[in-house]
């Protein structure tokens, strides 16, 4: 069976063995080219600002390149399309993950469905230079210390080439998880939950709280670079927007977790290993803070705010509100999870897709940035869903 399911309580030590091997490793979004929409991906270059398609651009780590786009939902089903939910599915026993991620399958996981893609004919041109993993030294110009990532230039490098050839109405940028330590965090709160029988949220908000003033200064750099780029390809400041976005929960408060953490259930069945102190740590505490944190940055920065804290509200992992996927409840938006359980046995896919949104939360994140667009450009906005709803029921309110 899949990831952490169907393992007896005496294998622990295997299983911890494997998790530890694997680190969870759940990498953020990231890096190469991929244009869609409207326009064509090899638009004709200008002579600058106006002369191109118009483009909107995603920028950043793993939750705003497509990563784990794949899925439709979690299935326990291991073989065939594994009830409807891998879209990379090919026939029989074949897999082929470019069908969702194209060349970037197995590297920066620019899905299909990524925001960028999934936003609507909100440009002529999407263009997604997020990559899965990256942080915000992979953002940064080269020459204002900017750093490759998975043989790709800084993305701020990349962008200046797409801002010559298009006209740039819209950049998407989500980034600081990665600087945070994401993948750690939930490597070690899982770890706390399987082997360790004890709580992560004291040590992880310890942590926490000592990176995140350098981390959002990287996160208000990472604005200025772009800003940079843009100023030296001849764009005026009102010319476009950048959105700034936060972070969703992939998890449940404890009280909404539909295993109980008396058993093996979430660990065996749902895929969701975290004590419910944790989840609600991570639900209410660390989510918020870095929420609130990165509306402070783009205040200062004068750019636009896109709260995502409560986009998967009820469609997390192991949420009540939602299911699994099964032989007699099919994929559906309406009612399957829309963020990736962990899987750190790779049945199903790479681990690297675990605890992102899926397909349908991708969807989901694309509606959100076409309701933002249509909002000042200095707005500050949550984005939420509505409950038994699909991607079409997505609102905003005031960012709190």
């Amino acid at each position: 069976m899949i990831g952490f399911r169907n393992v007896s309580k005496d294998r622990v030590p295997s299983r911890v063995r494997r998790l530890a091997c694997a680190a969870v490793t759940v990498p953020l979004a990231a890096g190469a080219l991929l244009a869609g929409g409207a326009g064509t991906a090899g638009a004709a270059p200008g002579s600058g600002p106006g002369t191109g398609p118009t483009a909107v651009v995603s920028m950043g780590d793993s939750y705003i390149s497509g990563e784990g786009g794949r899925w439709k939902g979690n299935s326990l089903t291991n073989t065939g399309s594994r009830n409807g939910t891998d879209r990379g599915w090919v026939s029989g026993s074949t897999y082929d993950p470019a069908r969702v991620y194209g060349s970037t399958a197995g590297g920066c996981h620019r899905s299909d469905s990524a925001e960028v893609r999934s936003a609507g004919p909100i440009a002529d041109v999407a263009v997604n230079l997020a990559c899965s993993g990256a942080v915000s030294q992979n953002v940064f110009r080269a020459s204002n210390g900017g750093v490759s990532y998975k043989g790709e230039a800084p993305q701020a490098d990349q962008l200046a080439a797409v801002a010559a050839s298009n006209n740039v109405k819209v950049i998407a940028l989500s980034i600081g998880g990665n600087d945070l330590g994401f993948a750690d965090i939930i490597k070690d709160c899982a770890l706390d939950f399987v082997i360790w029988n004890s709580y992560c949220y004291d040590d992880q908000q310890y942590g926490v709280d000592q990176k995140i003033d350098a981390v959002m200064a990287n996160v208000g750099k990472s604005v200025d670079e772009v800003r940079a780029v843009m100023r030296t390809a001849g764009y005026a400041d009102s010319s476009y927007r950048i959105v700034l976005q936060s972070y969703p929960s992939p998890i449940p408060r404890g009280a909404e977790n539909r295993y109980t953490q008396s058993d093996w259930s979430r660990l065996n069945t749902g895929g969701c290993p975290f004590w419910n102190r944790d989840s609600d740590w991570a639900r209410d505490s660390l989510v918020p803070q870095i929420a609130g944190r990165i509306k402070a940055v783009a205040a200062a920065k004068g750019v636009q705010f896109l709260d995502l804290r409560d986009m998967l509200q009820g469609r997390e992992v192991c949420a009540k509100a939602s299911k699994l996927v099964s032989s007699t409840v099919p994929a559906s938006a309406k009612t399957s999870e829309w963020a990736r359980w962990i899987d750190n046995n790779e049945s199903q896919g790479l681990i690297q897709e675990s605890m992102h949104p899926n397909h349908y939360g991708q969807l989901a994140a694309g509606r959100c940035l076409a309701l933002a667009v249509a909002q000042p450009a200095a707005s500050a906005t949550s984005c939420k869903n509505t409950a038994g709803g699909d991607h079409t029921g997505m609102f905003l309110t005031p960012a709190p």
